[in-house]
């Protein structure tokens, strides 16, 4: 179980890596798609550098009923 804890802590970590390499951390706009853009980036991880570029660019939340 600590392999896989291992595993998944430097899955994200190179993901994180990659977002702050594409400058999404200093340069995302402060909406739905810029943040699901960075939170998919670390999702993906080292896919990134094989060719992964997650973009979100359209993002819709659920209108509360009235």
């Amino acid at each position: 179980m600590r392999i896989v804890t291992l595993v998944v802590l430097i899955w994200l970590v190179v993901g994180a890596i990659a977002a702050g390499q594409r400058g999404y951390f200093s340069g995302t706009e402060q909406n739905c798609a810029g943040v699901a853009t960075v939170v998919v980036t670390v999702l993906a991880g080292p896919l990134n550098y094989f060719g992964v570029n997650p973009r979100i660019e359209d993002c819709r939340l659920p209108e509360p009923s009235t």
